[in-house]
C-alpha cells in the first residue's frame, strides 16, 4: 500500500479567510454605499443618469423661475444635502431624504426624469459603470484586499 500526505494547511486557511469575509459583509457594504452615494452626488455635476444619457434641459419656465441659479437640479442645495447611506451584513442602501427626489428619479406627467440612482428606474437597474464599481469592490473583499 502506499500511502500519501497532503499538507493542505494553507488551503484550509485560505478558505477560512473567505469564509470569514463572507460571513460579514458589512464592509463591503459600507464602501459600496459610499460608493453609489458618491456617484449619485457627482450627478449633480455631470447633469447625466445612470446610464450616462444627458438629463433633459430645465423649461423656460423654471428657468425663469431659478434666475440663474444652480444647475439642472440644484437651487439651494436642499436635495443634495439629503443624501444618505448605510450599510449593514448585507445591504447597502443610498437615497435622499426629501420627498421630491422620487419625481426626479421617475419623473412626472410634466417633468421629464432625471435619474440619480437607476439606470432604469421601471427594471430597477444600475448603471452598467455602477455595476462594474460593485464588482470590483466585492472582489477586492473577497481576496482580501
Amino acid at each position: 500500500m502506499i500511502r500519501i500526505d497532503i499538507d493542505d494547511r494553507e488551503v484550509r486557511q485560505a478558505l477560512e479567510r473567505l469564509q470569514q469575509r463572507v460571513s460579514d459583509l458589512t464592509p463591503a457594504m459600507r464602501e459600496i454605499a459610499m460608493e453609489l452615494e458618491a456617484r449619485a452626488l457627482n450627478r449633480f455635476e455631470t447633469e447625466r443618469d445612470p446610464a450616462g444619457r444627458p438629463w433633459q434641459p430645465l423649461s423656460p419656465v423654471t428657468l425663469a423661475r431659478k434666475k440663474g441659479r444652480g444647475g439642472i437640479l440644484y437651487q439651494t442645495g436642499d436635495l443634495l444635502d439629503s443624501a444618505t447611506s448605510r450599510a449593514g451584513r448585507d445591504v447597502a442602501e443610498v437615497g435622499f431624504g426629501l420627498r421630491y427626489a422620487v419625481f426626479h428619479e421617475y419623473g412626472t406627467k410634466k417633468m421629464p426624469r432625471r435619474g440619480l440612482l437607476m439606470a432604469d428606474p421601471e427594471a430597477r437597474t444600475l448603471g452598467e459603470d455602477d455595476k462594474r464599481a460593485i464588482l470590483e469592490i466585492i472582489g477586492e473583499h473577497l481576496s482580501g484586499g
